[in-house]
């Protein structure tokens, strides 16, 4: 790790002369460990100046002295015009200088430089920003580094790249480019949810200030900054199923119809980590929570997602049907294989399963061997039709009248 010495920035004059300003025409400044005032209070700006650090205090100073001190701890004074003139959004309480609510911007780049962890003083953590500090966003591994008057400069990339070379990715300076590398996952397959666990690797976005890191992140997980620090101020609002559905217009009027055990089978369905790396925050109602775990995820779920919406309307005309009883014919083994078929679908590693893995239900040559013995030419299993006395019920199909295509133009609320 560098030496204070070493990681000391320069002091340009307009940040001096901005934090002249502080504590000839404001109340002075106190903040990260930084405390600059004139006079003998920050409110008494008749004497000379004081500038203390946790290393040292220096009182009574002379205008010339101020400045000598001022570059003497530049690590301070940068760090607080960057946080205060560059990020903006801070707010003076107790007349210590503190994050405003609601300033998500501002919130998230201080966690990820741990600024507020507390246990660093701003030369240390500045020693640190100098080799990069780096924390995990969804698959987003977003770094901060240091630049040589106190501004910070970020970088994007997947966090399966954590160590690759720059030579092995793709670098890219434009935040916007964000939005081509979430469009699609590693097999060019499009990815309509932006918070599943599918982001592509082999990537870098570099050289971005304060603002373009935020842009790109929202483009890969919107939404989930500013909903991450509501939920730290105690501000987030949770739209639960029964009040999501209930909204719902159009061909997804249908989803109230589901409820109690439903909802709990969606959640698991759609809302656990290895679908989705939001935390889930709703249930069913205020008063009735869901079974399924809610995730580990770092930013929070508000609502059921247009996702959500979209597949409960199919699960709605589902949960309409009326069970029935099948007689099917089947080894052991082969009922074995079939569930083998159901899990590897659901937990999504079919291309995973090899092909010269038989031993594996799922397998390609296993399923279609399966097929050719126990499916007839209709493609029904052990020959037994869905509706055996030949009715046309529509059991089969799950579906009705709202799932025709003349309500193209109606859409899931919310989306996100």
């Amino acid at each position: 790790m560098a030496t204070d010495a070493e990681v000391r920035p320069d002091l340009p004059a307009r940040q001096f002369d901005a934090l002249l300003d502080a504590a000839n025409e404001g109340p002075g400044v106190q903040f990260d460990g930084l405390y600059v005032h004139r006079g003998a209070e920050d409110y008494d700006r008749l004497g000379g100046y004081t500038l203390g650090t946790p290393e040292e205090e220096r009182t009574n100073l002379s205008e010339s002295e101020f400045h000598a001190a001022a570059a003497a701890r530049a690590e301070y004074v940068t760090n607080w015009y960057f946080w205060r003139h560059v990020v903006g959004g801070a707010e003076r309480r107790g007349g210590v200088e503190g994050d405003a609510p609601r300033h998500h911007r501002r919130a998230f780049l201080r966690w990820v430089e741990r600024a507020d962890d507390g246990d660093q003083t701003v030369p240390e953590r500045y020693a640190a920003l100098a080799g990069g500090v780096s924390r995990e966003w969804g698959q987003l591994r977003v770094t901060a580094t240091l630049g040589p008057a106190g501004e910070r400069r970020y970088e994007l990339r997947h966090v399966d790249d954590a160590d690759a070379s720059l030579d092995d990715l793709d670098a890219f300076d434009d935040p916007l480019a964000a939005r081509d590398v979430a469009t699609y996952d590693e097999k060019g397959r499009y990815r309509p949810l932006k918070t599943a666990p599918t982001l592509r690797s082999g990537w870098v976005i570099r050289n971005l200030d304060q603002r373009a890191v935020v842009q790109a992140v929202d483009a890969f997980y919107p939404a989930t900054i500013a909903n991450w620090n509501l939920e730290r101020a105690g501000e987030l609002d949770v739209s639960h199923w029964d009040e999501t559905a209930e909204r719902q217009t159009g061909i997804y009027d249908v989803v109230d119809e589901l409820s109690g055990d439903a909802v709990d089978r969606i959640a698991e369905s759609c809302c656990v980590d290895s679908q989705c790396l939001k935390r889930r925050m709703w249930d069913e109602n205020e008063e009735t929570e869901l079974g399924p775990e809610r995730g580990e995820g770092i930013f929070p779920c508000r609502e059921p997602c247009s996702l959500v919406i979209a597949a409960a309307r199919k699960w709605t005309t589902l949960e309409r049907e009326e069970p029935r009883t099948y007689e099917f014919e089947l080894t052991p083994s082969e009922k074995e294989q079939l569930e083998e078929i159901v899990d590897a679908v659901a937990d999504g590693r079919i291309d995973e399963i090899r092909e010269a893995d038989v031993y594996d239900g799922a397998n390609r040559y296993r399923a279609r061997y399966l097929r050719a013995k126990r499916f007839d030419e209709e493609g029904n299993l052990s020959g037994t039709p869905t509706e055996p006395d030949g009715a046309d019920a529509g059991g089969g199909s799950g579906g009705d009248a709202s799932e025709s295509g003349e309500a193209d133009g109606d859409e899931a609320e919310p989306a996100e």
